[in-house]
């Protein structure tokens, strides 16, 4: 605070009961100061108030001392009392007593009414009057603003073709100018100025130095001119000089009108300063009334091909001198300039000479033509009153013979009879009678009725009814009382009254006997003649309207609910009020079964009010109310702040919020209101999305803002529309810096990508603020790390030039391209070592041929020997069967007794549908909110709203499928995405998709059978959006048959496949297993292990009761974890769990030991370059020992040291555990033995890579007869069969446990059945196929071979393989075709070779039972689809959906709308135009 008297100020603000340390800004007022040495005390010490006595205080500056917290009454000045030291509870501030530096100018300095502040008029500064030199001199300080320097300069403006004039400059309260002084004009000119008193003697620039006045900038240009000192250097006064141009004007009337002294030059059509440039004394003009000028003229009218002359008054024409052309008129017609030959018969008048014109079209009946008269060549004459010349056609827009005569009657156009058509009286033939506008005969005959709205109205009367038509009378008296309504007088009503075109009139009171009628008019006063009677060929109706129903019935007490009455006829008659009690419902629109209006503020608070409704007279009455509710109120809003773009989440809290029907949060900054969108979640929370800021993006502010006004658009409710107890803040826009100065990023594949900027986080006051950011690398999002001023992008596996992309808030940037470049080509020593390896290889395989042919003989007598063999093996693997089975049935019996309903970890129906639909896909865009900027907000939202009712257009639709799939540049992959997103798009119109999806599948039977293509190929595969349609159409209908019925089953089997594979070794490396239904998953070696029981503690409850959980021996210590997790979190669902790579394995011994085991340690063991996993008896960890799963450490006792040995391999073979991708590509990447990359040495578990050739000798041998071990797959399928069964058997049946076969699989068939009757196909093998393709190998298959799109689990690789053999058998049970199998075939086919007739014939009873049920009705399924529309209604984000279809259009536009043209149904319905029109909204930039 800058006072000398701060004490006193503030014991007077304790005398008034204020407390002293209420603000953290210090407030006070001053005054100049009195001459007293009290107040000269207090001068020194300036600050914010200004005490003169005990009365009188000024405040006159405001300044923020402390950051937060009240300000302590003790303070202190320094010693040179500059400044003064104030403090709060926690801060010491040092405080200027003044900062006059502040003001620029004399007047702000002065005005200000600080003490310490003057002007120092030389130096043209604001400062103490102790920091101004040779203050002490007169004038040289001023203390008071009417010392201030003025000064005003003659003349005050000159032309620009004027150099070096002598300009009088007059100053007033300047100091002693004997040093000198200069004039300056801007950066102009600059010189010397004579002083004489207080007057300047200066010149104005000279001609190299004379600013060109731009001529499209008008005629003058301001500029200030400063007296500089030659004794600071500095300029000390300035006033505003004009230059102005009098050759910018063009025209008379502009130049004498200037204000500046200009002249026109008559003969030589220009503008001067100078009169005495003008060639004739008489030919100067100053004032506007001697200017030559055409003088105002009644309307100018010229028909068409008429050769007629224009004749013009005008005065103070110009007569040609010696030399100079004539007189021209110069007519512009449809942009084509006629010039027209002129004569001037004296200074006031001239005429275009005898011409014809004529304008191209009949839209127009008259066409204004601008006029211009020119004189030699191009000297124009000034046209002040824009005299214009009107060009008419007779017969243009005058078909009929009433619209003729009432044409304006100084065009002369009369109604020719025997020709039927409007003209000018002289070109109707005299044999032919003419009517005419006021003539003897002016009756048009032969009035017709073309149009009459409305058709329908309520018997009461009062409806307004329009007629339109030809020759309906050309005065109102001709049809007063001439109007009949299905026979109810209809009186006509002058205003509405258009003359031949139109007649409004009102209707009677009908009586009930009259149900309608047509409508008749006879023109004509007196007794009606038939020549003048027209009747409508449309009937008018008499209805009955009636309200039903008002939605909604509740709203807030200020009004603005948007409420539909429904009912019937209610789009009759002419007019409708809507009444709620006695205020009336502001009426919107209407249809035929709904009307609806907007409320009005309540007059009388909250409570029910009655609603009525009249159409016309008609008053509607049924008992339907109306609540009005307390108006919402807004309590909380977390969190209090945003970014200037806006767009980020705010969570409101309040009251009453869902009554509001679509509200808003908007905020105002600089008398700009922005707006945004909320959703309502119940009726006391919403989330919003903020509004932005309206900062121009010139101002770049790097502070945070508030807003001037925060708040709600809740319907009509004021009072929250600015809020005043909020503190919202706006924090300035992350910013990024471009990627590199060409735009290019040069990176190596994995790299991470920065991206550097600042403001990345706003300093909120709860800590740093988190905003969502998203980043694109081509079209594929990173993951994210974000810092103050970095992102820090993990870039995705990709190479090539990619487009980066960050999005946040509502702002989208490029920082630029990054170019990820695999490493470099290969070098020529590297091609020369490889194509000497080669020849090397050649040698090798030579080699190795000759090596085999010997040992072929060899094997020859080891296979005799083997077959003595397979007596005793046959008999070891039917007993080794059935002690699985058994065994297996008993932990199957504990797994399933409590797996009820809730007990199998369904996925929800949205998770289920996404992984069916876009598999692979974790968080589509379909989930998520449409993400666009702010500023195409709008019109995005438009155009797909707009291309989603095209979407729901069948025609549109049907034709978009066809032009895609008809591209080259189509994908398969495109096809599966397009079918899935129109898919999610017609969740809540499953009656539509259905139709949708029966016309592209009848189109692709017709193409197959077209191409000659076997008829069972139909739906093999997916290569048509009408399969992969089908795939999800079922998805979406199966899902409660699968939660209900097939669920359990294929759980039940997937439990079991599970526990039976890891009832015997599992290799962790290769994915093989001792039990396995593939061939290629078969470990097949004699692989000696121990089952083990350990006692295992719950990592979340450890004084629980332990656990026992069976392992074995040769686990590894992941799989181990694996296995305790499993038994631990029975039936929870696998997201739910913790995850084994996050926890490390403890063995409790006795007397408090403890040790971590983990795959790879300082005592894993290697063998030449081998190195083997850990496994339990690597520990030698015995029966019941006691295990803990705790959280992963650092360092362990016995754990590798960092710096030497790296865990590359462990968690190399970690991922492929927990790897969660597709099966396919996870069996593709077996067997993963790779060498270390850092030490070269190989990982093992159970066997060694088969391809190595480095192995024992014995091992070697065991190879060669591996095939012994195939028999193992027989005793896990004996195991398995019973649940492969169950499965099939569930599938394959009509009856499920009391309920029905889902309607959606008897509709289909049916489908399918009606096609084949329609194409004469009778086969009953072919039909048999395509119900197979359809629904089994399409659905069935899918679900079999990926449980997890149904459950939550992990499906390990040997699972994934065991599935497959299944959904390969389920395969060829739906087949019928004979698979003949011999010793060659699949291991897999074999296998279930016995089984297979067996379920065929439940596939063929299936298929028949299906057949003999009764048809379902299309009103049965409809209804049964418009339920589950409801049911998932809001599962998909529509807009994203439409956004992600219409990438399609935008990439195929042409053909698509090309496509439309030349579809018949689509041009009728201007499908093309409606889709241009949604390009134009999804391109437009704001």
């Amino acid at each position: 605070m800058r006072t000398g008297g701060i004490q006193e100020a503030f014991e007077m603000e304790d005398q008034c009961g204020k407390p002293s340390s209420g603000s953290s800004r210090l407030r006070g007022k001053r005054r100049k100061p009195e001459k007293t040495k009290k107040s000269r005390e207090r001068a020194r010490g300036e600050g914010e108030i200004r005490v003169d006595d005990s009365s009188r205080a000024l405040q006159y500056e405001t300044v923020q001392a402390v950051t937060s917290g009240p300000i302590l009454r003790d303070m202190a000045f320094s010693s040179d009392h500059h400044h003064l030291y104030v403090m709060s509870e926690s801060q010491l501030s040092r405080v200027p007593v003044e900062a006059c530096g502040q003001y620029s100018t004399c007047s702000e300095c002065l005005g200000s009414g600080d003490p310490h502040c003057g002007w120092c008029v030389l130096h043209n500064m604001c400062t103490r009057k102790e920091k101004c030199e040779r203050s002490s001199e007169p004038r040289r300080f001023a203390s008071d603003i009417k010392q201030c320097v003025r000064l005003s300069v003659h003349p005050s403006n000159i032309s620009v073709s004027q150099f070096s004039v002598t300009l009088v400059l007059e100053a007033h309260n300047v100091p002693d100018l004997s040093a000198g002084v200069n004039c300056t004009f801007e950066d102009l000119s600059e010189m010397n100025g004579l002083v004489e008193g207080n007057q300047i003697r200066c010149s104005s620039p000279a001609k190299r130095e004379m600013p060109r006045i731009i001529v499209d900038k008008g005629d003058h240009q301001i500029v200030q001119l400063y007296l500089k000192s030659k004794e600071t250097g500095l300029a000390f006064a300035n006033t505003s000089f004009v230059f102005y141009n009098c050759s910018v004007h063009t025209s008379c009337l502009s130049c004498v009108s200037s204000p500046y002294e200009c002249h026109w030059c008559k003969y030589r059509h220009g503008c001067t300063h100078d009169p005495t440039t003008c060639s004739f004394q008489e030919g100067r003009v100053k004032k506007p009334m001697e200017c030559p000028q055409l003088l105002p003229a009644e309307k100018i009218l010229v028909p068409v091909n008429v050769v007629k002359p224009i004749t013009l008054r005008a005065k103070n024409l110009p007569q040609p001198q010696s030399g100079q052309k004539g007189y021209e008129c110069v007519l512009t017609i449809q942009g084509n300039k006629h010039r027209v030959p002129a004569l001037r018969f004296n200074r006031s008048s001239v005429q275009c000479q005898n011409t014809s014109y004529f304008y191209e079209g009949m839209e127009m009946s008259s066409l204004p033509v601008e006029l211009t008269v020119i004189w030699n060549g191009d000297f124009s004459i000034d046209n002040p009153a824009l005299n214009k010349v009107h060009l008419y056609k007779c017969d243009a827009q005058r078909g009929s013979c009433g619209l003729c005569l009432k044409a304006n009657p100084q065009f002369g156009c009369v109604w020719c009879k025997g020709e039927n058509r409007c003209t000018l009286k002289q070109h109707c033939h005299p044999e032919n009678q003419w009517l005419e506008h006021n003539g003897i005969s002016s009756m048009c005959t032969h009035p017709r009725i073309t149009q009459i709205t409305p058709l329908r109205g309520p018997r009461e009367g009062g409806t307004l009814v329009t007629i339109r038509g030809e020759n309906l009378g050309l005065d109102f008296s001709e049809i007063q009382g001439n109007v009949k309504v299905a026979e109810v007088e209809c009186i006509p009503i002058r205003e509405g009254y258009i003359p031949a075109e139109q007649i409004v009139c009102e209707m009677g009171r009908a009586e009930t006997s009259q149900y309608t009628g047509n409508i008749q008019v006879c023109v004509g006063v007196g007794e009606c003649r038939p020549e003048f009677m027209a009747k409508s060929s449309k009937y008018y109706y008499f209805v009955i309207p009636r309200i039903l129903s008002i939605k909604p019935n509740r709203g807030p007490v200020s009004g603005g609910t948007i409420v539909n009455i429904t009912g019937s006829h209610l789009d009759a008659g002419s007019n409708v009020s809507i009444m709620f009690k006695e205020q009336p419902c502001t009426y919107l629109r209407r249809g035929g079964l709904w009307l609806t209006c907007r409320t009005h503020a309540s007059l009388h608070g909250t409570g029910n009010v009655s609603v009525s409704v009249s159409i016309d007279k008609a008053h509607l009455q049924k008992d339907l109310r109306f609540e009005y509710v307390e108006d919402p109120s807004i309590t909380r809003m977390e969190p209090e702040w945003s970014i200037y773009s806006g767009h980020t989440p705010v969570t409101v809290t309040g009251t009453n919020l869902d009554i509001i029907q679509t509200p808003l949060i908007r905020a105002k900054y600089n008398g700009h209101e922005t707006l945004n969108l909320c959703t309502v979640l119940s009726s006391t929370t919403m989330l919003c999305q903020a509004p932005e800021l309206a900062i121009s993006l010139s101002r770049q502010l790097e502070v945070p803002e508030r807003p001037d006004e925060f708040g709600f658009k809740l319907d009509d409710v004021q009072a929250l529309m600015a809020l005043n107890h909020t503190n919202f803040i706006y924090y300035p826009n992350p910013e990024f810096e471009p990627l590199s100065a060409s735009g290019v990023l040069e990176l190596k594949p994995g790299s991470p990508i920065i991206l550097k900027g600042h403001n990345f986080l706003p300093p909120t006051n709860s800590g740093n603020g988190k905003l969502n950011y998203t980043v694109f690398i081509g079209d594929k999002p990173c993951m994210l790390t974000v810092s103050e001023t970095q992102l820090l992008c993990e870039s995705p596996n990709l190479t090539g030039r990619h487009k980066v992309l960050a999005r946040v808030g509502g702002i989208e940037f490029s920082p630029g391209v990054v170019h990820i470049t695999s490493d470099s080509p290969l070098s020529s020593t590297a091609i020369i070592s490889i194509a000497a390896a080669g020849a090397m290889l050649i040698l090798a395989i030579v080699m190795v041929l000759i090596a085999y042919k010997r040992k072929s003989r060899e094997s020859d007598l080891t296979l005799k020997r083997l077959q003595m063999q397979m007596d005793n093996l046959e008999s070891r693997v039917a007993l080794e069967c059935k002690e699985a089975f058994a065994e297996l049935q008993t932990d199957i019996h504990e797994l399933t007794s409590d797996l009820d309903g809730a007990g199998i970890p369904f996925l929800d129906y949205r998770t289920y549908t996404m992984r069916v639909l876009f598999p692979g896909i974790e968080e589509h865009p379909v989930l998520k909110d449409l993400e666009v900027p702010g500023y195409r907000q709008e019109q995005v939202e438009k155009g797909l709203k707009l291309f989603g009712q095209l979407i729901n257009n069948k025609v549109y639709l049907l034709c978009f499928i066809r032009t895609l799939e008809a591209q080259r540049g189509f994908s398969m992959r495109d096809r599966g995405n397009v079918a899935s997103l129109i898919m999610t798009v017609l969740q809540s119109k499953l009656e539509y998709a259905t139709d949708v999806l029966k016309h592209l599948l009848s189109d692709l039977i017709d193409r197959n059978l077209e191409s000659k293509n076997h008829p069972k190929l139909l739906l093999r595969r997916t290569e048509s959006v009408a399969e992969k349609m089908l795939t999800n159409w079922f998805t979406f209908l199966l899902y409660k048959f699968l939660k209900e019925c097939a669920g359990e089953p294929l759980f039940s089997l997937f439990c079991a496949i599970k526990q039976q594979m890891e009832k015997g070794p599992i290799d962790s490396i290769t994915g093989e297993a001792r039990y396995s239904l593939s061939e290629d998953k078969l470990i097949r070696q004699q692989i000696d292990y121990k089952t083990l029981v350990v006692n295992c503690i719950h990592p979340e409850n450890e004084k629980s009761p332990e656990i026992q959980v069976k392992v074995l021996n040769c686990d590894t210590i992941s799989q181990v974890k694996e296995k305790i997790l499993d038994a631990i979190y029975k039936n929870v669902p696998h997201s739910h769990r913790l995850k084994a790579s996050d926890m490390d394995l403890e063995w409790r011994q006795g007397r408090g030991q403890r040790m971590i085991l983990q795959d790879e340690d300082i005592t894993t063991k290697i063998e030449a370059d081998w190195k083997r996993l850990n496994i339990l008896c690597h520990y030698q960890v015995p029966d019941n020992a006691v295990m803990a799963l705790v959280p992963k450490q650092v360092t362990a006792y016995n754990s590798v040291n960092n710096s030497t040995v790296s865990r590359t391999s462990a968690s190399k073979y970690e991922n492929m555990i927990k790897y969660t991708g597709s099966p396919d590509s996870l069996r593709s990447r077996t067997p993963m033995i790779t060498p270390d990359l850092e030490s070269g040495v190989k990982v093992w578990h159970l066997v060694k890579n088969h391809e190595h050739g480095d192995q024992k000798e014995g091992d070697r041998g065991s190879k060669m007869v591996s095939e012994i071990y195939l028999t193992r797959l027989l005793a896990t399928k004996g195991t398995l069969q019973k649940f492969v069964d169950d499965l099939f058997e569930t599938i394959f049946s009509t009856a499920h446990r009391g309920s029905a076969l889902p309607l959606a699989i008897k509709y289909m068939f049916d489908f399918l059945d009606e096609q084949a009757d329609k194409h004469s196909i009778h086969d009953p093998h072919v039909r048999h196929t395509w119900k197979s393709n359809c629904l089994p190998l399409r659905f069935w298959v899918n679900v079999i071979k990926n449980p997890q799109f149904v459950f939550d689990i992990h499906k390990s690789s040997i699972t994934d393989a065991c599935l497959s053999v299944v959904a390969q058998t389920f395969m060829d049970s739906c087949s019928t075709s004979e698979h003949r199998l011999g010793k060659d075939s699949p291991s897999n086919k074999l296998l279930y070779a016995k089984d297979i007739p067996s379920y065929k014939s439940w596939v063929e009873r299936y298929y028949s039972d299906i057949s003999k049920m009764p048809a379902i009705s299309d009103q049965d399924m409809n209804a049964y689809l418009a339920e589950q529309s409801r049911m998932h209604m809001s599962e998909f984000n529509s807009m994203s959906s439409l956004s992600e279809i219409y990438s399609y259009v935008g990439k195929y536009t042409e053909e698509i709308v090309c496509a439309l043209e030349q579809d018949d149904a689509a041009r009728k319905q201007r499908l093309a135009f409606k889709l241009e029109q949604v390009v134009a909204f999804m391109s437009l930039e704001s």
